[in-house]
């Protein structure tokens, strides 16, 4: 898991809208990077719709927020078209961005089986690309808060 003082690893993966977007595109701003499990789950609606309805104050600091899960970009672009959201939701469906990340974990299933799952989490990073704050594992409720503050 990188951690605070670490150069972000750079990722490229697609948007909501199919383009490629590598972390490193946004040097010179601050990024808020979201891991999140899934599009329209009631923790994951929340946190999104907490990073939209807080977005000018991220504007106002110079970041972007940016959000990560397994969906593909169908459901990313309904996610974001649905729920109005101002920010790019990225595609990680092999699930390798949350294990480089530190965000993968699995559930066990009612009849005892595991699935890969995504661990709810979040990074601040400077503008030069340096890791200034992990969320590990974070409370949808709490994100926007704890990551304003450390802007």
């Amino acid at each position: 898991m990188p951690r605070v003082g670490e150069l972000a690893p750079d990722l490229k993966l697609l948007d909501d809208q199919g383009k490629s977007v590598k972390l490193s595109d946004f040097r010179g701003k601050k990024v808020v990077l979201y891991f999140y499990p899934a599009d329209f789950t009631s923790g994951c609606e929340l946190q999104a719709c907490s990073f939209r309805d807080a977005y000018p104050q991220f504007e106002a600091k110079n970041a972007v927020v940016l959000g990560v899960s397994p969906d593909g970009v169908e459901s990313h672009k309904k996610f974001r078209d649905t729920l109005n959201l101002p920010f790019r939701l990225l595609v990680d469906g092999d699930f390798a961005q949350a294990k480089v990340w530190g965000c993968y974990g699995t559930r066990t299933n009612d009849d005892g089986t595991t699935a890969p799952r995504v661990l709810r989490s979040h990074y601040v990073i400077d503008e030069k690309g340096k890791i200034i704050d992990v969320q590990s594992p974070v409370k949808p409720n709490e994100s926007v808060r704890l990551a304003l503050d450390m802007l």
